[in-house]
């Protein structure tokens, strides 16, 4: 990848939401020994995903490589389902990661991980509690709500690599929220909106744990993954719905996250199902 930093003439239009330092970024991430190779920012594009998926396919570009958008025209969620936000209000970027030595059969845990490198990085940058929604979404609680501030969404990209995309609404009024169920951080009372920080505290946070879980072979639980995931998950405990693959759902308790990264839900008939893929709606108690 070639360093290039966003550089439209309108960038500085919203004094309220400047723009990333591109080289800051890098100075600050980019090391000898460490994951980073590079931090590409620029200033608009469809989807940083399909952009650095297609750079991996290509071989235009090395595991760490990190592509930053300040605005996304075509941000995809799981389900692809749009994310849309306004330039410059929020992080929306991907990493190339390319697990080896991890069995493939454990990389189904890389979101999971990029979830816990998320809400450990904000908690310490941003002051806000960030809570895990089963599979990928980040909520915080805006007026005793809680509401959906970010995602995360994986992709293989060719026979090694896989590309972690996020997505965190920052800055974002309620005014300017896409639907009532969503949040931001400066909503929750965020100690501060300052991307390039954000940005580094976040990027700083998924090294050590993809490093962590990397050393122990995948394993989730040596690495400390599957517990701290456990921990921070506000699904488990609650009264779930999961909506399936082919039109089926189960409701339950959601009790576990199991090995294979998978939610378990205890149905009313006794029976414990995990769910590997799906869409999962937590249920107000009755």
């Amino acid at each position: 990848m070639t360093p290039r930093d966003a550089s439209d003439d309108n960038r500085w239009s919203n004094l309220d939401r400047p723009p990333l330092n591109g080289a800051a970024l890098r100075r600050g991430l980019v090391r000898d020994g460490g994951l980073y190779c590079d931090v590409e920012v620029v200033q608009r594009t469809g989807s940083t995903n399909n952009d650095l998926v297609g750079l991996a396919v290509k071989g235009d570009a090395d595991e760490g490589a990190v592509l930053v958008a300040e605005e996304q025209t075509a941000g995809r969620g799981r389900l692809d389902r749009q994310w849309t936000a306004p330039a410059r209000s929020g992080l929306f970027f991907s990493v190339l990661l390319k697990p080896t030595g991890v069995p493939v059969a454990r990389w189904g845990w890389l979101p999971l991980l990029t979830g816990v490198a998320v809400a450990t990085g904000l908690s310490r940058a941003a002051g806000v509690d960030t809570a895990l929604k089963w599979p990928n979404d980040l909520l915080v609680t805006v007026d005793g709500e809680e509401r959906k501030t970010g995602g995360i969404l994986a992709e293989r990209a060719g026979e090694d690599g896989v590309v972690v995309g996020v997505g965190i609404n920052v800055t974002l009024r309620e005014d300017e929220l896409p639907v009532p169920a969503a949040g931001s951080l400066a909503l929750a009372g965020a100690v501060t909106t300052d991307r390039d920080p954000l940005l580094r505290a976040v990027l700083r946070s998924l090294e050590e744990w993809y490093g962590r879980w990397q050393r122990a072979g995948g394993d989730p639980a040596g690495s400390g993954l599957q517990e701290t995931y456990a921990a921070g998950c506000a699904t488990l405990g609650r009264t779930v719905r999961a909506e399936l693959p082919g039109d089926r759902s189960i409701t339950g308790e959601a009790v576990a996250v199991d090995g294979d990264g998978r939610l378990v839900i205890a149905t009313e008939r006794g029976v414990q199902e995990p769910v590997g893929a799906g869409d999962i709606v937590h249920l107000r108690p009755a």
